[in-house]
């Protein structure tokens, strides 16, 4: 039958993509991956640097917005999501860090056998193709070209130094044996060009002729016969079809998108459905529950020297970048950055990560300031407060209703005043003598705390890493269980960052590309166990 798959994988993204690779290895596979954006032909996604352009590409992004935030002035958060091949894999700023590895004993702890540190690392080395070499933590010859920075702004060695001079160590390795310290981040990135999920496992996947890759596709609902998953309605090109799963259908969407199908289609917490009008198929109350971000506050200096990135001539970048992939297009903007223990911390882990930018990035670079200067973006790595994403309407078309909840809990305003304390430590240091202005944000007069308090609900913003929206776990509440199978529904699993039952300390693509190696082989391994119908039939 031309509409019926083996497998249908809702979302093109960071582990969709994955997916798309190992299913369809086996050529017995049928794979149809559905992804709402377009190809990733846009020059920008591939040039490093070019990601400060993609803020104003609508087409490549969901362009989301939470609901007003109660606790930082009821402002409206900006939450970019990639709308294309790679999904946010191809928008984002690169930087590969896998977390902490007691981050994964959480996880096996809250009821997830085979999701601690020792069961996860051999997928992240499986993923990783490291410049650097093989090691006990790193992996060669994986899809997922991990580099150091190609090009780096001499600021970004003056901000290591003055985390140095400011009594904290230098790391060269993230994700090596300790990821306390500072240093230049490792980039997914091949030969100065970025290596999303789509460059890196789908790319050479796309000649499988077992493989269907539909862009434009729009999936609408899931299709259900009783407690079945048995496809998917999706709109491509002015056009409804459905699409038929024989094994299984892979939502893939991300912590907002999974979510929202999953309540399009009935199945979610039945007080939310019933409101906007859609039958309730199965009551599932944690589907959109638990949702959980990075907020993040930006300190910013005005510079002394004209060596930013502030006022680089964009032609002559252009140039250098597309003519020999060299230069500062190479860059990935955030180029350093650090993982602290500040003083409140509950155990030895990191609890402050730092991103370091050798520019003015003020509203996520939408709103652009004059002259030069250098930011330093701190977020607390374990919030305490929940959120939830809930519906506005029963049109898949609509946005849905995201309620960050942010800062809920009053002791993650103190990690945020934590976060610009520790941030102004830092830039106060020697080292930055040379290049220091006055202080943009705070501010040199704000100095109370109820003035960084003001501060902080007037400028926070979100370093998108939402997870935990269909969260795995052993007991009954939870959206999947360990096998990331929807829980009380056959033929669905959701395999992507909403399964995390808890964030990690740090950047968030990473874990997400290893989940979505765990589940190909939590996927096939069952596939290998059970014979098609029709073969079952036969036999």
């Amino acid at each position: 039958m031309a509409n019926t798959y083996d497998y249908i994988i809702v979302g093109a993204g960071s582990a969709g993509c994955v997916l798309a690779n190992r299913l369809s290895a086996d050529p017995a596979n049928r794979v149809l991956l559905l992804e709402a954006g377009p190809r990733d032909w846009n020059p920008f996604i591939h040039m490093p640097a070019g990601l400060a352009k993609l803020v104003n590409f609508k087409s490549l992004n969901w362009n989301y917005s939470t609901e007003p935030e109660p606790a930082l002035n009821n402002r409206r958060l900006y939450w970019p999501r990639g709308k294309v091949l790679g999904g946010s894999s191809s928008i984002n700023a690169m930087c590969f860090i896998r977390g902490h590895r007691s981050d994964y004993q959480d996880w096996a702890a809250a009821g997830n056998p085979g999701w601690g540190w020792d069961e996860v690392l051999p997928y992240f080395i499986r993923s990783q193709n490291q410049a650097r070499g093989s090691s006990d933590l790193h992996g060669v010859g994986g899809p997922l070209s991990v580099e150091d920075l190609s090009f780096a702004n001499p600021l970004s060695e003056v901000f290591i130094q003055a985390a140095e001079q400011a009594g904290f160590a230098a790391n060269r390795d993230f994700n090596g044996p300790t990821q306390r310290g500072f240093g230049l981040y490792q980039v997914t990135q091949r030969g100065g060009r970025r290596c999303s999920t789509a460059v890196g496992y789908l790319r050479p996947a796309r000649p499988r002729p077992n493989l269907t890759v539909l862009t434009g596709a729009l999936t609408l609902n899931l299709e259900l016969a009783g407690d079945c998953v048995t496809g998917v309605r999706y709109q491509r090109r002015g056009m409804i079809r459905t699409a038929h799963a024989s094994r299984e259908v892979l939502l893939a969407g991300g912590s907002i998108n999974s979510p929202q199908l999953l309540m399009l289609s009935g199945i979610g917490p039945a007080r939310e459905l019933e409101r906007v009008g859609i039958d309730v198929r199965h009551d599932l109350d944690e589907v959109g529950a638990n949702l959980q971000d990075h907020l993040d506050v930006c300190t910013l200096t005005r510079c002394s020297q004209p060596i930013t990135y502030d006022q680089l001539s964009e032609i002559r970048v252009g140039l250098k970048y597309f003519l020999y992939h060299e230069g500062e297009g190479t860059s990935n903007i955030a180029e350093a950055g650090g993982f602290l223990v500040s003083g409140r911390g509950r155990d030895d882990r990191p609890d402050i990560q730092m991103h370091f930018v050798p520019a003015l990035l003020d509203d996520h670079g939408r709103n652009r300031l004059p002259g030069d200067g250098y930011t330093v973006h701190a977020c607390p790595l374990r919030p305490q407060s929940r959120g939830r994403i809930g519906l506005h309407s029963a049109d898949p078309r609509q946005p849905p209703a995201i309620r960050a909840n942010y800062l809920s809990e009053p002791e993650d305003l103190e990690m945020m005043l934590e976060c610009v304390r520790l941030s102004r430590a830092i830039l106060n240091q020697p080292a930055f003598k040379p290049f220091r202005g006055h202080e943009i944000y705070p501010g040199n007069e704000v100095e109370s705390r109820q003035g960084m308090i003001e501060f902080i609900r007037a400028k926070a913003e979100s370093i998108y890493h939402p997870v935990g929206t269909c969260r795995m776990g052993s007991d009954e509440r939870a959206v999947v269980d360990p096998q990331l199978r929807v829980r009380g529904i056959e033929g669905l699993r959701v395999v992507d960052a909403s399964v995390m039952p808890s964030l990690v300390g740090g950047n968030t693509n990473a874990p997400t590309v290893m989940i979505a190696e765990k589940a190909s082989d939590l996927i096939l391994g069952l596939a290998r166990a059970r014979p098609r119908a029709a073969e079952a039939e036969a036999a």
